[in-house]
């Protein structure tokens, strides 16, 4: 892809940049889920250091793909075919590497969900200070964020190229879309993340965003090696009822706790309701 400047006095042009900017911003969702997730595991003073890294990860990530768009294209080739009769298909670089991210989601998800179910994680608070430990531990969550911001990046530049193909300029107006994007990711991941982090429940739901959403990119990357299982090819699932899916849960859980929020106060009434009229009947003996 030349890097050919736009013309910023077209109007299509900032209507191609304003929603391109609104994909990233969507599509980051689940990358911001899965940063907070992971960040939530150090101290509280080394989470914001780690989810701006991450994000800053990403956005360079996304940059240097969109300079290599020539190499994803290219990996669209096979880069090996094979037939079993009730099975058959051919799996490019792109199609494994989405595979392969999906598949790391699942993983780090369940066994995330598991280690909450035993209660055995380890307590942040603790046993981190300025020593080795905390050092590890903020390289292994860097080391997560970079290697799942690798299947997030690639998954979101093809659908930027496909969006902006043929569009003049298009290299650099999804530049600016994705700088755009990851600086408001980074105003809100923080707090985001504070709240993921405070409301285990909230945490609970996002592993099980992870969990669909690795679910989809090893479908997407089914589809696109031409899988054919018994005769019926796979087919992808589309990220409208995805997302649409995760802004409903989302809202259900929100009302929930709203809920829950106001049965405490209303507990509590009942309480002194019960201690005074507990009162009452003793002073009238």
């Amino acid at each position: 892809m030349e890097f050919i400047m736009p013309d910023f006095t077209s109007g299509a042009l900032w209507l191609s940049l304003l929603t391109l900017t609104f994909l990233e911003i969507v599509l980051g969702i689940d990358n911001i889920i899965f940063i907070s997730i992971a960040s939530g595991k150090l101290p509280p003073e080394q989470r914001k250091k780690a989810t701006n890294v991450g994000l800053v990860l990403a956005m360079v990530m996304r940059i240097a793909l969109l300079f290599g768009v020539s190499w994803l294209v290219a990996m669209e080739d096979p880069w090996f075919t094979f037939d079993w009769g009730w099975a058959a298909g051919g799996f490019s670089g792109q199609s494994l590497i989405l595979i392969a991210g999906g598949i790391f989601l699942l993983y780090k998800s369940t066994s995330e969900i598991g280690h909450k179910l035993e209660g055995d994680e380890d307590d942040p608070s603790e046993g981190l200070g300025a020593g080795k430990k905390a050092v590890a531990t903020m390289s292994s969550v860097i080391t997560q964020i970079t290697i799942i911001n690798i299947v997030f990046s690639f998954d979101s530049i093809l659908t930027a190229v496909g969006m902006t193909n043929g569009v003049q300029g298009a290299l650099v107006i999804m530049i600016i879309a994705v700088v755009i994007s990851v600086l408001i990711m980074m105003l809100f991941a923080v707090p985001v993340g504070n709240f993921v982090n405070k409301h285990p429940t909230v945490q609970m739901l996002g592993l099980a965003f992870l969990i669909l959403i690795g679910f989809m990119l090893i479908a997407e990357g089914a589809h696109l090696g031409h899988l054919v299982i018994l005769g019926s090819e796979v087919g992808t699932v589309p990220k409208g009822y995805l997302y649409f899916a995760i802004a409903f849960s989302l809202l259900v859980e929100f009302l929930n706790m709203r809920l829950r929020k106001n049965k405490v106060p209303n507990a509590k009434l009942q309480g002194n309701l019960s201690k005074a009229e507990k009162e009452g009947i003793l002073d009238a003996q």
